[in-house]
């Protein structure tokens, strides 16, 4: 079995990490907000020793926000093929489909679960993830570590063909919109959006701290807010809106990624016909607020403040 350990910038997924502080000065908000644009994207094969091949890319700046992300990446998984089982000993990803369905393994059990879905790949477990259909499944990989290295251990298995648990052995998360939870007015804003914390601080080993789920429908929008200690990535899912981040304002739409930097004042309104849909990433500055935010009493649900406990 061909096994390989990598300890270093994160060379095979292009991109080097900023832990602190972020360089949100550095470019304007309408360069900041990140396009996904697949002809941009690169070819790969047998990632981690996986079968077939990939296209991914880089999405997200991570330089603009502040805290050990490693990377947001986006791209498409081809049919037949994987990402190989492999460890991270000093960070740790989730891996997101964002349609069809995939086979996700966790620690060398495996289980077929249906996009729009979430995976998170806690540090020192492995994890794998195998696209058994004809079709390619667009694909996204978020990475969070205890510093700016990434590592990696990879055990030559591609994970094809394997036996599939009817129920999955490990914490997941369905972008489901029927489980969602209504919000008046959340953090000032107008009308009733539907949100729900998918994934709270208790999943990870790391500063990461929170995935959320948040629908804003025709006609709604999410008031302004400030984290003192909270950096956040939106990804838009569907629909179309704006987002105002400080005193700059930027259109926004499905395949975009938002940085939102700890301390910076940021708010939401949908456009157009279709709700405005995001998966949202939450990181900690250090380990001190992430626990902070884990002993705090939940806040009201609903009401300017929204349904989020108050960081």
């Amino acid at each position: 079995m061909h096994r390989h350990y990598v300890y270093s910038l994160p060379v095979f997924l292009g991109v080097a990490a900023v832990i602190s502080p972020a360089q949100t000065a550095s470019a304007p908000l309408s360069e900041r907000v990140a396009h996904y644009d697949a002809a941009k994207t690169r070819p790969s094969t047998a990632v981690h020793n996986g079968a077939g091949g990939m296209q991914f890319g880089n999405l997200v700046d991570v330089k603009h926000v502040t805290g050990t992300w490693i990377f947001f990446q986006r791209g498409v998984l081809k049919p037949h093929s994987s990402i190989g089982e492999h460890y991270h000993n000093r960070c740790e990803e989730m891996f997101v489909i964002l349609d069809g369905e995939a086979e996700f393994t966790i620690d060398g059990r495996t289980s077929l679960i249906k996009g729009p879905a979430a995976v998170p790949d806690r540090m020192g477990h492995a994890h794998a993830i195998y696209n058994a259909t004809d079709q390619p499944v667009q694909w996204m990989n978020i990475n969070v570590g205890l510093g700016p290295n990434y590592d990696a251990f990879n055990l030559g298995d591609g994970r094809v063909g394997v036996p599939l648990d009817a129920v999955p052995q490990f914490p997941s998360l369905r972008f489901d919109r029927s489980l969602l939870r209504p919000a008046k007015e959340m953090d000032g804003g107008s009308g009733t959006v539907q949100y729900r914390r998918g994934l709270d601080p208790t999943i990870f080993s790391t500063t990461w701290t929170y995935v959320d789920h948040l629908l804003i429908p025709p006609g709604a929008s999410v008031g302004p807010r400030a984290i003192p200690n909270i950096s956040e990535i939106y990804y838009v899912m569907s629909g179309e809106g704006t987002v105002k981040v400080g005193n700059e304002t930027a259109a926004i739409k499905a395949g975009d990624g938002i940085p939102v930097d700890i301390n910076q004042m940021r708010s939401f309104t949908q456009t157009g016909s279709e709700p405005l849909e995001f998966l949202i990433v939450g990181v900690s500055k250090d380990m001190e607020s992430k626990l902070a935010l884990m002993n705090a009493k939940p806040a009201p649900r609903g009401g300017p403040g929204g349904p989020r406990r108050q960081q």
